[in-house]
């Protein structure tokens, strides 16, 4: 009866019992299935996965001194088909066990030859270096045996409390605590400078508020005062202005008065004086001409008779001056001239009167 076998992703079927092509003493399979006939054949499976060994070595240095490595390998069996068979050959039965014991007890040997030929501080300061030699010293007697090897780590050195590693590390450690408390003073200064800063910004911060928050309760203050006087003196200016108004008015009103005054009461009043004073000197005219009638013998009758038309003459002209609307360019002496060039003419009527009779009389004595 047949039957189909076939390995997980990290195993490496082994087919015995009927040989292979390159003449391995079984066939190896990786990666997919095989038909393997039963009875005459035999299925085996070695690991391909990681294992790891642990080492613990106390070896002796080039100076004598003795140290306490530790260290860690991993590794795994080789993919190639000749690796293996040798790890089959070898680690089947055991895989994990045998193929961690046996990884051990090569890298122990191989790190402790290295170990002696270097110094503690070499040890100490390239550890990788401890670490890649004794991988380069075993990697000949790993290929042998179907394994290799990941990586190899040096987990730890101490020397055993003997001080030798304290002492090398203490100028580094003080050098260190040194860097660290300059550090840390340098650190704490900024810190102080940048406090001191943070509080000087927010002290000028501060006085930058006050210094607006005071301009703009000024300016809320001013507008308040405007605005509480917009009103009263918009009032005072419009009480100004009726005021004003008023007194303008009121001027006009008292020029107006002024001119009916003139034209009511002055007028009138100048021109009732001037004609009192014409009437006046017209009776001192007509006494004048009586008294010069009286004197003169031969025109009394003549005389006496102009003399008592006169008046009525001056009456006439006072009469018609009264109830005229006269335009007085002058004031009063402008009345008085009228007045006079009135009596003037009156007189000059009177003469040529008197004249006309004197020549009618001349006339009819002859």
């Amino acid at each position: 009866m047949l039957g189909y076998h076939v390995p997980d992703p990290d195993e490496a079927m082994l087919v015995s019992g009927g040989g292979s092509k390159d003449d391995a003493p079984f066939r190896v399979v990786i990666g997919h299935g095989t038909w393997v006939m039963p009875l005459f054949r035999k299925v085996s499976y070695l690991s391909l996965a990681m294992f790891e060994a642990e080492i613990q070595e106390r070896c002796v240095t080039k100076q004598a001194i003795q140290l306490d490595v530790r260290a860690v390998i991993a590794f795994k069996v080789a993919n190639d088909t000749q690796s293996i068979v040798n790890a089959a050959q070898r680690f089947l039965s055991e895989q994990e066990r045998e193929m961690s014991v046996l990884t051990g007890r090569i890298f122990s040997g191989h790190l402790r030859s290295i170990v002696g030929s270097m110094t503690v501080e070499e040890i100490i300061r390239e550890r990788q270096k401890l670490a890649d030699e004794v991988l380069v010293a075993s990697k000949v007697e790993m290929g042998n045996i179907g394994l290799w090897v990941d990586s190899l780590q040096i987990q730890s050195i101490d020397d055993g409390n003997l001080g030798y590693i304290a002492a090398l590390a203490a100028p580094h450690n003080a050098a260190v605590k040194r860097d660290a408390q300059i550090a840390q003073a340098a650190a704490s200064q900024a810190a102080a400078e940048a406090e001191q800063e943070s509080q000087r910004k927010q002290a000028e911060y501060q006085r930058q508020t006050a210094v607006l928050r005071a301009e703009y309760q000024r300016d809320i203050d001013k507008a308040n005062a405007e605005a509480a006087q917009a009103g009263p003196l918009a009032q005072a200016l419009a009480l100004q202005a009726v005021l004003q108004a008023q007194a303008e008015q009121a001027r006009k009103q008292a020029e107006l008065r002024e001119q009916q005054l003139q034209t009511e009461v002055v007028k009138p009043a100048l021109a009732e004086a001037e004609r009192v004073r014409i009437l006046a000197e017209a009776e001192a005219d007509r006494m004048r001409i009586q008294a010069e009638a009286a004197a003169s013998n031969n025109r009394i009758a003549l005389d006496q008779l102009l003399i008592e038309q006169l008046p009525e003459i001056v009456k006439s002209a006072s009469m018609g001056l009264s109830g005229a609307n006269l335009t007085v360019l002058n004031g009063p002496e402008g009345v008085s001239e009228m007045l006079n060039g009135m009596v003037g003419q009156g007189l000059t009527v009177f003469n040529s009167l008197q004249k006309a009779l004197s020549s009618n009389n001349d006339q009819a004595a002859g």
